[in-house]
Protein backbone atom coordinates (compact mmCIF):
# COMPACT_ATOMS: atom_id res chain seq x y z
CA UNK A 1 0.00 0.00 0.00
CA UNK A 2 2.37 2.47 0.93
CA UNK A 3 4.27 2.13 -2.52
CA UNK A 4 1.11 2.49 -4.54
CA UNK A 5 0.49 6.02 -2.56
CA UNK A 6 4.50 6.89 -3.46
CA UNK A 7 3.20 6.31 -6.98
CA UNK A 8 0.33 8.22 -6.94
CA UNK A 9 1.86 11.27 -5.32
CA UNK A 10 -0.14 11.16 -1.71
CA UNK A 11 1.10 10.75 1.77
CA UNK A 12 0.02 8.12 3.35
CA UNK A 13 -2.52 9.02 6.09
CA UNK A 14 -2.21 8.21 10.06
CA UNK A 15 -4.95 8.76 12.49
CA UNK A 16 -3.85 8.51 16.28
CA UNK A 17 -7.05 7.94 18.88
CA UNK A 18 -5.11 8.94 22.15
CA UNK A 19 -6.19 10.89 24.73
CA UNK A 20 -2.71 12.36 25.86
CA UNK A 21 -2.50 15.24 23.42
CA UNK A 22 1.02 15.92 24.14
CA UNK A 23 1.74 12.30 22.32
CA UNK A 24 -0.70 12.82 19.60
CA UNK A 25 1.03 16.58 19.09
CA UNK A 26 5.08 14.78 19.47
CA UNK A 27 3.52 12.23 16.43
CA UNK A 28 2.10 14.38 14.49
CA UNK A 29 5.22 17.06 14.20
CA UNK A 30 7.24 13.92 13.70
CA UNK A 31 5.31 12.16 11.21
CA UNK A 32 4.61 15.15 8.96
CA UNK A 33 8.24 15.46 8.73
CA UNK A 34 8.49 12.90 7.19
CA UNK A 35 5.36 13.32 4.86
CA UNK A 36 2.53 11.40 6.45
CA UNK A 37 -0.54 13.45 6.70
CA UNK A 38 -1.16 13.05 10.38
CA UNK A 39 -5.18 13.53 12.44
CA UNK A 40 -6.05 12.78 15.83
CA UNK A 41 -8.56 12.02 18.13
CA UNK A 42 -9.00 12.00 21.69
CA UNK A 43 -12.16 10.11 22.13
CA UNK A 44 -13.29 6.64 20.70
CA UNK A 45 -16.36 8.37 19.12
CA UNK A 46 -14.37 11.43 17.57
CA UNK A 47 -11.76 8.37 16.60
CA UNK A 48 -14.59 6.68 15.37
CA UNK A 49 -16.07 9.45 13.25
CA UNK A 50 -12.62 10.82 12.03
CA UNK A 51 -11.74 7.20 10.75
CA UNK A 52 -14.64 6.63 8.42
CA UNK A 53 -14.21 9.83 7.14
CA UNK A 54 -10.51 9.81 6.20
CA UNK A 55 -10.07 6.06 5.63
CA UNK A 56 -6.12 6.29 7.11
CA UNK A 57 -3.60 3.59 6.12
CA UNK A 58 -2.06 3.19 9.82
CA UNK A 59 -3.97 3.88 13.04
CA UNK A 60 -2.79 4.67 16.26
CA UNK A 61 -5.13 3.10 19.09
CA UNK A 62 -4.62 3.88 22.54
CA UNK A 63 -7.06 1.58 24.78
CA UNK A 64 -8.07 3.60 27.92
CA UNK A 65 -9.57 6.49 26.54
CA UNK A 66 -12.08 9.11 27.80
CA UNK A 67 -14.83 7.12 26.70
CA UNK A 68 -14.17 3.60 26.85
CA UNK A 69 -11.54 0.90 25.72
CA UNK A 70 -9.79 1.53 22.19
CA UNK A 71 -8.73 -2.38 21.87
CA UNK A 72 -12.78 -3.10 21.91
CA UNK A 73 -12.80 -1.70 18.66
CA UNK A 74 -9.71 -3.08 16.90
CA UNK A 75 -11.13 -6.56 15.52
CA UNK A 76 -13.89 -4.73 13.91
CA UNK A 77 -11.82 -2.09 12.61
CA UNK A 78 -9.59 -4.78 11.30
CA UNK A 79 -12.35 -6.78 9.48
CA UNK A 80 -14.25 -3.48 8.46
CA UNK A 81 -10.57 -1.81 6.78
CA UNK A 82 -9.00 -5.38 5.93
CA UNK A 83 -5.87 -3.17 4.45
CA UNK A 84 -5.30 -0.56 7.20
CA UNK A 85 -2.41 -1.39 9.54
CA UNK A 86 -3.58 -1.24 13.24
CA UNK A 87 -1.23 -0.43 16.36
CA UNK A 88 -2.14 -1.07 19.54
CA UNK A 89 -0.51 2.02 22.42
CA UNK A 90 -0.24 1.58 25.71
CA UNK A 91 1.27 2.25 28.94
CA UNK A 92 0.64 -1.42 30.27
CA UNK A 93 3.04 -3.75 29.11
CA UNK A 94 0.92 -6.79 29.14
CA UNK A 95 -1.25 -7.29 25.67
CA UNK A 96 -4.18 -9.11 25.75
CA UNK A 97 -4.01 -12.69 23.94
CA UNK A 98 -6.79 -12.20 21.76
CA UNK A 99 -4.25 -9.21 20.17
CA UNK A 100 -1.34 -11.57 19.62
CA UNK A 101 -0.46 -12.78 16.01
CA UNK A 102 0.04 -11.02 12.68
CA UNK A 103 -2.94 -8.47 12.64
CA UNK A 104 -1.81 -5.87 14.93
CA UNK A 105 1.62 -4.37 15.88
CA UNK A 106 1.68 -3.18 19.63
CA UNK A 107 3.51 -0.49 21.21
CA UNK A 108 4.29 0.52 25.50
CA UNK A 109 4.34 3.91 25.83
CA UNK A 110 6.45 5.77 26.24
CA UNK A 111 6.78 5.19 22.76
CA UNK A 112 10.29 5.33 20.77
CA UNK A 113 9.18 7.65 17.43
CA UNK A 114 12.27 5.45 14.97
CA UNK A 115 10.58 2.19 16.50
CA UNK A 116 6.43 3.22 15.30
CA UNK A 117 7.73 4.70 11.89
CA UNK A 118 9.22 1.64 11.41
CA UNK A 119 5.83 -0.33 11.73
CA UNK A 120 4.15 2.41 9.85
Amino acid sequence: MAWLCLWRGMNRKVLIIDDEEDLCMMVNKFLTGRNYDVFSAYSIADGLKKLHEIIPDSLLLDNNLPDGLGWIQASALHVQYPLMHITLISANSIFPLEFTGNQFTMMEKPISLATLEQYL
